[in-house]
């Protein structure tokens, strides 16, 4: 009887408890640790409690790289113009840049920036869709974060999902490209899980 309710946790729960060990090692991407100075414009240096989910963003200004980006936030410190950054944002050409430890909140999700992690894509062009190589980094960093905090991709979600903004615009503007992130994010977790 008490196994019976253990599973049924485990299943409503969402989580999945049969990933191989080492699985998270193998996902990780190669990144640059770039982070934000503390300051209460970008880096508040908040603890996050729990990570419950991953918010995927695009940059909204079409042929910026991940670096002009991370800069860009990092001169909020100074500017004051207004409260961004992420943990992460993916380049043009696939690179990614951490601007934020995993352990603190970023101001991305607005209501949501206490319990996830948030990414930021660069795209090349105003309809925010992005080039394979970013494309293939998120999918990558995804299933990364997925695994090493024990989430799926049903708490996979889009800015949109959190405010109805129109980002990641691609996404908002194309559901079946959104159905489509998830499910790839889903096979590369089981493809590299199927080399342990």
């Amino acid at each position: 009887m008490m196994v019976f309710l253990v599973l049924i946790i485990v299943k409503v729960a969402g989580r999945s408890q049969e990933r191989p060990e080492g699985l998270e090692d193998l996902l990780e991407p190669d990144y640059e640790v770039n982070l934000l100075t503390p300051n209460e414009y970008s880096r508040p240096g908040i603890a996050l409690d729990k990570v419950n989910g991953i918010v995927i963003h695009y940059t909204a200004n079409p042929g910026s790289s991940a670096v002009a980006n991370r800069d860009y936030f990092e001169s909020l410190s100074i500017s004051h113009e207004t409260m961004a950054s992420s943990h992460f944002i993916i380049g043009l050409d696939g690179e990614v840049v951490q601007c934020i430890p995993t352990a603190e909140i970023s101001y991305a999700s607005n209501d949501r920036n206490d319990d996830t992690i948030s990414i930021e894509c660069c795209h090349p062009d105003e309809t925010g869709e992005f080039t394979e190589q970013t494309y293939d980094s998120l999918v990558q960093t995804t299933a990364w974060l997925c695994v090493k905090f024990d989430l799926t991709t049903k708490d996979v979600i889009r800015h949109y999902d959190v405010t109805g903004k129109d980002c990641p615009r691609y996404f908002v503007q194309n559901e079946g490209a959104w159905k489509k992130f998830k499910k790839d994010v889903d096979k590369y977790i089981n493809e590299v899980g199927d080399k342990l």
